[in-house]
C-alpha cells in the first residue's frame, strides 16, 4: 500500500473512482466549520443510524459487553450498546476534527489533566505515551500535540486517497508519522528522547501475544509496550482522551514505576488493568466494536460461540 500511495501523483487521485472519497472529505469538512454542539448532534444522529443498520457491529459491541460487564441486565446492556455507538458516531466526526479542527476552537473545548506527569518523564529521555482505543482517540493526538511534539504511530489505510491526504495531514500535526510495523523507527525516536504516542489494546493473536485477563476474560495480547520501554530505555505514561458533556479531558497518568518488570505478563496485565479502570468509568466511549475478544485459549470464535449458545435472558441478536 504504501509503494501504491507513493506512485500515485496528486492528479492521478482526480480519477473518476476516487471521486465519492473526495465527495465525503469535502462532506467531513464542512462539517468541521459548524459549532461543536451542531457536531456532536450530527455525530449522534450517525450513531443512532449505524446501531440500527450495521447488526454485525452491534452484535460484536454487545458480546464484548456482556463479557466485560456480566453483572448488567439485558436492558442496561442493550442502552449501553445503543449509547456506545452514538459516541462511535461522535468519535468519527471527531476524526475529521483532528484533520482540519480550528485550533482555537478545539483549545476552547479542551481539559487536561497531569501535565506535569508528562513533563516529568520527558526529563528523563523518551516516552512511551500509552493510549487505548477510546472513540476519541484520533483527536487526543492532535490536543495533545498543541502542546507537545508528538512521534504518532499509525496503521496506513487501505484507500490510498484518504492514507495520501491524512500522511499530509501528519507531517504538517506530528514531529513524526511511525508505521506500526516499524519498531526498529519507534525504539530510535525512544532513544533521541521523543514523546512516541501509542495504543497496545486491540486484539493481537500474533507472534509475541501472551493470554492475559482483560475485563476477567483470557485474551491474546500484544506485549510491544514493555520491550519499547527496555529497548528504548524509556518511561510509559498512560494518557487517555475522554469526552465530557462540553468538550474532551486528556487524562494523563503518572509514569509508570518499576516498569519494565522482570515479568513481560504483569507488565501487560497492569497496563489492561489501567485501561480497565478507564473504561469502567466511561463505558460508552471504549471501542467495543472491535473484536478484542476472539480468540479463546482453546481456539474457536468467542462470537460465534456466542451466536451459537446465547445467555438465557436473550442475548444480542
Amino acid at each position: 500500500m504504501k509503494l501504491y500511495v507513493e506512485r500515485i501523483s496528486g492528479k492521478q487521485f482526480m480519477h473518476p473512482r476516487f471521486w465519492p472519497t473526495w465527495l465525503g472529505l469535502g462532506c467531513l469538512w464542512l462539517i468541521t466549520k459548524l459549532p461543536w454542539k451542531t457536531q456532536m448532534w450530527l455525530g449522534k444522529l450517525l450513531g443512532l443510524v449505524m446501531f440500527y443498520s450495521l447488526p454485525r457491529r452491534r452484535f460484536i459491541s454487545c458480546v464484548n459487553l456482556h463479557l466485560a460487564f456480566p453483572a448488567l441486565s439485558y436492558s442496561e446492556r442493550y442502552q449501553l450498546n445503543r449509547n456506545h455507538f452514538i459516541s462511535l458516531g461522535r468519535g468519527l466526526l471527531e476524526t475529521s476534527l483532528s484533520w482540519w479542527g480550528n485550533q482555537q476552537m478545539l483549545a476552547k473545548h479542551t481539559r487536561i489533566e497531569g501535565i506535569e506527569h508528562l513533563h516529568e518523564a520527558m526529563q528523563r529521555g523518551g516516552v512511551v505515551l500509552l493510549s487505548a482505543h477510546f472513540t476519541s482517540l484520533e483527536l487526543g493526538g492532535r490536543l495533545l500535540a498543541q502542546h507537545f511534539p508528538l512521534h504518532v504511530i499509525y496503521r496506513p489505510h487501505q484507500n490510498p486517497v484518504i492514507e495520501w491526504r491524512v500522511a499530509r495531514l501528519r507531517a504538517k500535526r506530528y514531529g513524526k508519522a511511525i508505521s506500526r510495523d516499524n519498531i526498529r523507527e519507534m525504539v530510535r525516536s525512544l532513544k533521541q528522547g521523543h514523546v512516541v504516542w501509542y495504543a497496545q489494546d486491540q486484539h493481537f493473536h500474533h507472534k509475541g501475544s501472551l493470554f492475559i485477563p482483560f475485563f476477567g476474560v483470557d485474551t491474546p495480547t500484544n506485549t510491544a509496550t514493555s520491550r519499547l520501554s527496555d529497548l528504548g530505555n524509556a518511561s510509559v505514561v498512560p494518557f487517555f482522551t475522554l469526552r465530557t458533556h462540553n468538550g474532551y479531558l486528556l487524562n494523563i497518568l503518572p509514569a509508570l514505576e518499576n516498569f519494565p518488570s522482570a515479568s513481560v505478563e504483569q507488565d501487560t496485565l497492569r497496563i489492561n488493568h489501567i485501561i480497565e479502570k478507564q473504561a469502567i468509568d466511561y463505558p460508552e466511549q471504549y471501542l467495543w466494536t472491535h473484536r478484542r475478544f476472539k480468540d479463546p485459549p482453546g481456539g474457536g470464535d468467542r462470537y460465534q460461540l456466542y451466536r451459537d449458545n446465547p445467555p438465557k435472558e436473550g442475548g444480542c441478536l
